[in-house]
């Protein structure tokens, strides 16, 4: 099983989880990412997200994890919310307001659980991390 992955990691945070807080603003930004990777504006992704994601990786690296997961498991067909877990981390890599919402997602070649993890930076919220565990990757 190979996981994809734009990852950073976090400490120290206080959280909520639930399926129905989601608000409009962050999942305006999941619907906006979904839609770059959908029309593969894959440099798009990365210079709309947030600091700690061009830290980690170069937009070649971004471009080339998007067009992998495209590669292997094709275009989204539908998503579903699983969980949404919201944050207040005091340190570390994710330091301050976070939002994790994470989705059950039906692609044209498999099945994956996709987790969004979003920043908020200067009253924007920003991904900061993508994650697919599938094992059709």
């Amino acid at each position: 099983m190979l996981f994809l992955v734009l990852a950073f990691g976090a400490n120290g945070c206080t959280q909520r989880t639930g399926q129905n807080r989601v608000p409009t603003e962050v999942q305006d930004v999941v619907n906006t990412v979904g839609e770059q990777i959908s029309q593969e504006h894959y440099e798009q992704i990365y210079n709309d997200s947030s600091d700690l994601w061009k830290q980690d990786v170069t937009l070649d690296q971004s471009n080339e994890t998007f067009k992998t997961l495209r590669s292997r498991l094709g275009k989204v067909e539908s998503r579903t919310l699983h969980s949404a877990t919201e944050q207040q981390n005091s340190g570390g890599a994710l330091k301050g307001h976070v939002y994790i919402l994470t989705y059950q997602t039906n692609f044209e070649h498999g099945e994956a659980m996709e987790t969004f993890t979003l920043v908020e930076q200067n009253g924007r919220w920003l991904l900061a991390r993508y994650f697919v565990n599938s094992t059709a990757l």
